[in-house]
This record gives structure tokens, C-alpha cells and sequence, in this order.
């Protein structure tokens, strides 16, 4: 019983990983059956060399929770440690970098069929703006495309995530027979990633990951890429266009800049107010919490715009849950960086684990970048797959040093 159990928890853990690209509910009932296989089977059961940094951040959580005083508000995050079970069993279930190439080439073709959807969602918005005579801009910004998920932030996050990471296998794999596939699903993620109108993705989270990658694949095409933005932004439709130009001229309250602006002050007068420990998980959802720390000089009402959470990591986790626990956090992704960075200045004997390697270090890189403008770590699926990617990269690791050892 125990060799199929071994097995059981590996396919358990990758129907959870691609399902995450369409459902939250399947993915987290396939990865609390993989766990479970796991903790069953004679596999060694495994953790990441990040144990300190992670304990400290789950304790400092807690301890934030508990000291809140809104033990009911702060649970959501608590039940969110689960998500982080994603680091053990995919470092104990995942042996080979061909197990991960498979999954970056099945998450290209999910998330590419769900590009697609969105091409056919954004053609529909475009048709009923212009029957309804509004103008698209205005009519689009508040109900963009989603794919299979229920939020275009979540949508472009997936597929910022999974987009760079296909290309770090095209850019570094020798593996060849999935490439021409692999360019086709590339070109349709880029459209659908810059027709989300996700400013924090396409114009910041994913150019930073891919300036990485091309840096180390062909430095030269650095140089490319201003003159690249240039052209594509001359020729882009009018409506991207005020999109990308809305960062400096926002259509009043349509787009989101002064919202951020106000969501940004406020969490620093949070922490200002609670350094050590923060408000607490969640609390801030509670209006009447996050209206007693808006400054006094921002007129109300408040803009339009969510302000259930800070729209950026860094402010938020310090926020919720004290500056400590913030750089327990930073610590660990600082620690993850490092590991890999080293793997391949050591020029790891293993080339297909340098794709795995820079996939990881650009998506990390990326979703550091975003979080300047968004808790896109708050998000579950989002958060999924960054714990697997930081898994995978520790697996193609170990898979280096092996080959190195060897050689």
C-alpha cells in the first residue's frame, strides 16, 4: 500500500496545483488529500531550508491574533496557514525537473485557455459598451476580464506568475519539443495580460521579471525593450493607451491612484500606531477600524475603491501584524532569493534546473514589484502557486548540487 500512497500524494499535489488556475475549492480539497497521502506514505516528509523565517512569521501571526482582541475577524488568516502545506508536500513529492517541466507546460495550457476566455470576455465588454454608447475606458476599468477565476486582480496575477515562468523554459530549457506550443501560449498570456488593464502586472510586476530573464539569457535585449514599450505604446488602442497614461492623468475617480494614496497613509499611521504587533489579522476590513486611522487632513467622503485591505505587502503585513513579523517575511524571501542566486553562480551541472532556478527568481522578483501596488500575497490562489514556485526552486537546487556532486 505504501509505494502507491508515495505516488498518490505526487498526482494529488499536481491536480491541486493545476486546478488553482480554476477553482480554489478543488485545489485545496486535492491538496488536503496530498498532505494526508503524504503524512501516510514512507516518503521523507520535507521542508525547505526557510523552517526559522517561516516559524517566525506563523508565530508573530498568531501572536498578532491573539493579542488583537478580534479573534473572530483574524481566523481567515489562521485557516490561511494551510495554503503553506504547499511548501511540504511539493518538496517531498517533487524528485525530477522533468515532474516540473510537466507542470509548467500543463499550467501554460490552462492558463492559456483562460486567456483565451478573456479574449472573448473583453470582446463582449467592448460590444456592450458601444451599444450602451459609453465610453469604454470608464464602462471597462470596473468589470475587466477574469478567465476561469472570479477577479481579473487574481487572473493577472496567475497569469503573471505562470507567464514567466513559461518563458524562463523557453529562454533556458534544451528541452525542445514543446517550444513552438510554448511560444504560441506566450503571445496569447502578453494579450491577455496587458488587456487585463492590471497596472501593477503589465506595466510593473511583470516587465521586472522579465528584464530579469533577459538579462540572463540575452543581455542585449535590455537594451531592446524601452524602444520596444515605445512602439507598442504608439500603436496601442486609445483605451490602453489612457490606461498606461493614467498613472500621471487618472480619470478622477475611475482609476485607483488617489485611493491608493489614502489606503497607503493610513496603513503608516497603523503601524505608526501599533509597530510591534499591528492591528491584527483582518481587522482592518472593519470600516469603523480603518476610518479611526485615516489622516485628518483627506476629506471625506473617501474615493471610490477597496478598502478591505493596504494594496501593498509591505505596509499590510506590517500593519496586521507588527513590523517583527513583516521582516520575517522579507527575511524568508530575502533567504529564498539568496539560495537560488547561489545555486546558479555555482553553474549548476544540471541545465534544466537553471530554468526552474531563474523561473523562480523572476516571479519572486515580480511579485515583490507588484506588491508595491497590491496585497497580492493576501490572495490565496496567488499565494499558491508563489509557495510552489519557491518549492520548485529548492527542488531543482537540490537537483544541481546532485549533478555538481557528481560531476
Amino acid at each position: 500500500m505504501k509505494p502507491y500512497l508515495d505516488r498518490a500524494a505526487f498526482y494529488l499535489i499536481c491536480g491541486s496545483l493545476i486546478s488553482i488556475l480554476f477553482s480554489i475549492a478543488a485545489s485545496q480539497i486535492l491538496l488536503g488529500l496530498a498532505l494526508a497521502a503524504l503524512l501516510l506514505s514512507s516518503e521523507r516528509i520535507r521542508l525547505p531550508p526557510i523552517k526559522l523565517p517561516l516559524a517566525l512569521f506563523f508565530t508573530g501571526t498568531v501572536i498578532s491574533w491573539l493579542a488583537s482582541g478580534h479573534i473572530h475577524d483574524g481566523t481567515p488568516q489562521i485557516r490561511k496557514f494551510f495554503v503553506f502545506t504547499v511548501l511540504l508536500v511539493v518538496y517531498s513529492s517533487f524528485r525530477k525537473i522533468a515532474e516540473i517541466r510537466a507542470i509548467a507546460l500543463i499550467w501554460a495550457g490552462v492558463t492559456t485557455l483562460s486567456a483565451v476566455r478573456s479574449l472573448f470576455q473583453f470582446a463582449q465588454k467592448y460590444q456592450e459598451s458601444q451599444e450602451l454608447h459609453r465610453n469604454f475606458y470608464e464602462f471597462y476599468i470596473g468589470q475587466r476580464i477574469t478567465g476561469f477565476m472570479s477577479h481579473w486582480m487574481t487572473f493577472g496575477g496567475e497569469e503573471m506568475i505562470v507567464l514567466l515562468f513559461l518563458l524562463a523554459l523557453l529562454f533556458f530549457s534544451i528541452e525542445r519539443r514543446w517550444k513552438a506550443a510554448g511560444w504560441f501560449c506566450a503571445a496569447v498570456l502578453s494579450l491577455s495580460l496587458v488587456l487585463g488593464f492590471t497596472r501593477s502586472i503589465f506595466l510593473l510586476g511583470f516587465p521586472v521579471g522579465l528584464l530579469y530573464l533577459l538579462w540572463f539569457w540575452h543581455k542585449w535585449m535590455v537594451a531592446a525593450v524601452p524602444v520596444v514599450a515605445a512602439i507598442a505604446f504608439l500603436v496601442a488602442p486609445a483605451a490602453l493607451k489612457e490606461r498606461v497614461t493614467s498613472i500621471m492623468q487618472p480619470h478622477g475617480q475611475t482609476d485607483s491612484n488617489l485611493h491608493r494614496s489614502i489606503t497607503r497613509r493610513t496603513g503608516i499611521e497603523m503601524i505608526r500606531a501599533h509597530p510591534l504587533l499591528g492591528l491584527g489579522p483582518e481587522v482592518m476590513k472593519d470600516p469603523a477600524q480603518f476610518d479611526r486611522y485615516v489622516p485628518a487632513d483627506i476629506a471625506r467622503p473617501l474615493p471610490t475603491g477597496w478598502y478591505g485591505h493596504l494594496h501593498n505587502i509591505y505596509i499590510q503585513y506590517a500593519a496586521e501584524r507588527g513590523i517583527p513579523t513583516m521582516l520575517a517575511m522579507m527575511w524568508l524571501i530575502g533567504k529564498v532569493l539568496w539560495d537560488f542566486a547561489s545555486a546558479l553562480r555555482g553553474k549548476p551541472s544540471s541545465t534544466e534546473a537553471r530554468f526552474v532556478l531563474h523561473g523562480a527568481i523572476a516571479v519572486i522578483l515580480a511579485i515583490l514589484a507588484e506588491g508595491l501596488l497590491e496585497y497580492n500575497l493576501g490572495d490565496s490562489e496567488v499565494l499558491t502557486l508563489f509557495l510552489a514556485m519557491i518549492a520548485f526552486g529548492y527542488v531543482a537546487k537540490e537537483a544541481a548540487d546532485v549533478a555538481g556532486s557528481r560531476a
